[in-house]
């Protein structure tokens, strides 16, 4: 216990300096000592409970010397609280790359070049721009809760390299018909046209089940998908709900997504029967599955493409590799290019804005361009 300058005991955490003043410390949350000062015995006492109940009820939020790795934990733990563990996973990404260079300094002492440094580093204008954003959001968060006064971040430069932006790839008629003559016989055909004739995104057909296609209405529910990610060290599958509001949406199917669902009905009954003693009861109403009548994966559908591509590679060198999201691009393109109304696309794709479908997925084939090109020819 400390003492006055007259030798009265005050209480614990309580003394008085030589000057006068009297002061009060206690060790916060933080494992960090916090003092406050006052001219009477009183108003100290009262200070110092103020600073132990913001402490106790974390309203405090961090201690003012806090290192950028510290804020990290608390911007996670408490701003990115509720979001899925896939995209904290992503945020963790795309700390973990500038963590090195950043992560031990305080929070007060990043300003503009030291940031910009460690963005340098960085290898691609893709990996900066994420970086950046999750600076930048940290940041603002850190200005909310009155540790800086300034977001230095929002200047930072993430184009370094002149790198030449790729177009979102988009299979012409030809190259999609060329992929589905060569991938008939293949494990996942009948994914590859559920997603070329619906658009879903891949987690979503990873996450679809049988009780989400309605034959009789000739329709598919979207309501769901599975995500396979790094968690806690190791990998795991999770439901998640679909991406936004608008993506819970019921797609009408084309007779040969009918007629692919029907027979990837047939297969799976096959496929559960083999399975019988290892099927997981979570799992065995999924339509899209492995051998093993466990949930497929993204990688795993690569692989199998990236098979069917090289075989057509032997014979049409030209030809280019591509991601099952191509799928989703293709399907909004031909869409747009059969006159279908950009609105609708929206819908089927399940954006929440025709802003954002017209941006991303409605590109222009070469195929297109003649076309278009020809009619100004009748002008």
């Amino acid at each position: 216990m400390g003492k006055s300058l007259n030798g009265k005991e005050l209480g614990k955490g309580l003394s008085q300096r030589k000057d006068g003043l009297y002061q009060g410390r206690f060790v916060n949350r933080f494992g960090k000592k916090q003092t406050v000062y006052a001219k009477t015995l009183n108003e100290v006492r009262q200070k110092l409970r103020n600073e132990q109940y913001e402490d106790e009820k974390a309203l405090n939020v961090v201690a003012k010397d806090v290192t950028l790795d510290e804020w990290y934990e608390i911007w996670m733990d408490t701003c990115k609280k509720n979001c899925r563990d896939s995209t904290k996973e992503t945020y963790a990404g795309h700390y973990r790359r500038i963590q090195k260079a950043l992560g031990w300094r305080k929070l007060t002492s990043l300003n503009l070049l030291i940031m910009q440094q460690a963005i340098n580093e960085l290898e691609t204008d893709n990996e900066r721009k994420n970086s950046k954003k999750i600076l930048v959001d940290m940041l603002e968060k850190a200005i909310d809760s009155d540790l800086l006064i300034k977001n230095s971040a929002k200047q930072i430069n993430t184009v370094i390299s002149k790198e030449v932006k790729k177009e979102r790839r988009v299979l012409t008629v030809g190259e999609t018909e060329l992929f589905f003559s060569y991938a008939k016989d293949t494990f996942y055909y009948n994914l590859y046209v559920v997603a070329i004739d619906t658009g879903m995104r891949i987690g979503e057909l990873m996450g679809l089940q049988w009780s989400d296609v309605d034959f009789e209405k000739k329709v598919v529910h979207v309501r769901r998908s599975l995500c396979y990610f790094r968690k806690d060290g190791k990998y795991v599958f999770e439901w998640h709900d679909t991406k936004t509001h608008n993506s819970k949406r019921t797609i009408p199917l084309t007779t040969r997504a009918m007629e692919a669902l029907k027979k990837q009905r047939v297969r799976g009954q096959e496929i559960l029967l083999k399975n019988a003693q290892t099927a997981q009861d979570e799992y065995k109403n999924l339509v899209f599955v492995t051998r093993n009548n466990r949930p497929t994966q993204q990688f795993i559908v690569q692989e199998c493409m990236d098979v069917t591509t090289r075989r057509i590679q032997k014979e049409h060198s030209e030809f280019e590799r591509f991601s099952p999201h191509c799928f989703r691009h293709t399907f909004a393109t031909r869409a747009i290019e059969n006159g279908m109304q950009p609105k609708s696309v929206q819908k089927l794709l399940g954006h929440g804005s025709l802003q954002l479908t017209m941006d991303l997925y409605c590109h222009v084939t070469d195929d297109t361009l003649f076309d278009e090109m020809r009619k100004m020819e009748a002008v």
